[in-house]
């Protein structure tokens, strides 16, 4: 049963007229890429994006500063990768929120909507989101418990309190630290955007809830998980009107399975955090879940994608088995195609522990740090997963190469100029639009 109150959450959204238009199929061609073949009549391809581009900052009014200033090397970075790649409809992970979208127009005004030229290959094209969406993260939002077991409550947020970070439902040193934020060229249905912040995490049947193993009892006391939340950021649901489609956009960016102890508990939550977008989009699984008005149920066969650097690599890594699986191995998600890349297969030369991963290695989307330094080594975190009835008509992973002119982009290594991780797309035939 629910274990708080809901209330009607403080959002925010940019909205303007018009709508960027995608290119859309002549008649008769064949999706071969993971669909299926195409009626007669035009049909929009649409490009699908997740990018975790690590515009997180230390201080609460960082990011907009850099935002407003058009100069930031990173944010040029990020804006000219976007700026080559395109895509209609974007999820950014690691955009700190603040409530009045100041930062998400600063990057929009500043860099997308200027050419960019941080690789040297000459400026690049503008691109505007006419539409926009963010809302508020609990990254920084404080439990009131000792969450991270340090033996102490720290509700002081600040630059650099990693002891209050630890004991807030989401890490993050103040509130909407590693927010998220979602660009699009066709309208956002606002009115019908659900999100799923304050779902208790112990409301989900047969959740894997941590376990201290030295006792056998459970990690977090029954007081914490009345309150505790399930997403370390949040889960959206955004209704993306394509013509006279809707596809739903399911956005989230669950915690990453590490930095814990042998209870596991970020990596049972990570393993959730997925989940609940593989229960969410069945009908018959997703009964008990409820969104921040109070509404239950997921959707109901609708057209979805699923987006964002889950943090989960379905065969390296330290994530809880099986947990990128519950998407992978999904019956109604069409994985016929992988985003893959040259650079990825590149970088698997970085050193241990990359020489002993299973993943094939032109699926991988992040750039980690080697073992030397601690790290997991390169990994597939990041994820544009769209339902079987959307077919596939090409797919990638934007990680230049060594000799290509836009490796300034993204190399030589950790970390990058721009980000930890890759841009991943995927163009989908949405029928009927």
């Amino acid at each position: 049963m629910r274990r708080q109150s809901l209330a009607l959450l403080p959002l925010f959204a940019v909205l303007a007229l018009g709508c960027g238009d995608s290119p859309t199929t002549p008649p008769g061609i064949d999706a071969t890429r993971g669909g299926v073949p195409a009626k007669a009549g035009p049909r929009k391809v649409v490009k699908f994006a997740t990018f975790n581009a690590s515009l997180n900052r230390n201080f609460p009014d960082q990011l907009m500063s850099d935002m407003a200033s058009g100069t930031d090397t990173q944010a040029q970075a990020v804006a000219e990768i976007i700026q080559r790649t395109r895509p209609d409809v974007l999820l950014v992970n690691e955009f700190d929120f603040d409530a009045g979208g100041v930062s998400m127009q600063g990057f929009q005004d500043n860099y997308l909507s200027v050419p960019q030229n941080f690789s040297g290959q000459g400026p690049t094209q503008p691109i505007v989101y006419p539409f926009r969406y963010s809302a508020p993260s609990n990254t920084g939002i404080h439990s009131g418990f000792d969450l991270d077991r340090s033996g102490t409550v720290v509700d002081n947020p600040g630059p650099f309190r990693f002891d209050h970070a630890g004991d807030a439902f989401g890490f993050g040193t103040f509130e909407g630290q590693f927010g998220m934020a979602v660009y699009s060229m066709y309208p956002i249905d606002v009115a019908t955007i659900r999100t799923f912040q304050l779902f208790v995490w112990a409301d989900m049947p047969g959740a894997n809830l941590p376990v201290d193993p030295g006792t056998g009892m459970s990690f977090y006391t029954d007081e914490e998980l009345e309150v505790f939340r399930l997403s370390s950021k949040s889960h959206w649901d955004l209704p993306i009107q394509i013509g006279n489609k809707v596809v739903h956009f399911l956005v989230s960016h669950p915690t990453p399975p590490v930095f814990d102890g042998p209870e596991d508990r970020n990596g049972t939550r990570n393993n959730d955090e997925i989940r609940f977008w593989a229960d969410y989009v069945i009908p018959s699984r997703s009964g008990y879940i409820y969104d921040d008005n109070g509404m239950y149920g997921g959707l109901t066969g609708e057209l979805f994608v699923i987006a964002g650097d889950q943090n989960a690599d379905p065969f390296d890594g330290d994530s809880f088995p099986g947990a990128a699986q519950q998407l992978l191995d999904h019956p109604l998600i069409n994985t016929k195609a992988t985003p893959a890349s040259a650079g990825g297969v590149e970088m698997a030369g970085q050193g241990p522990p990359n020489d002993t991963h299973v993943g094939d290695p032109a699926f991988d989307t992040a750039d980690f740090s080697e073992a030397a330094f601690g790290g997991p080594g390169n990994l597939r975190a990041d994820y544009v997963l769209p339902r079987r009835e959307l077919s596939i008509r090409d797919s990638g992973i934007f990680w230049p190469t060594s000799s290509d002119p836009l490796f300034p982009l993204t190399g030589p290594g950790f970390p990058a100029v721009s980000s930890d991780h890759r841009l991943v797309w995927i163009d989908v035939q949405v029928p009927g639009s």
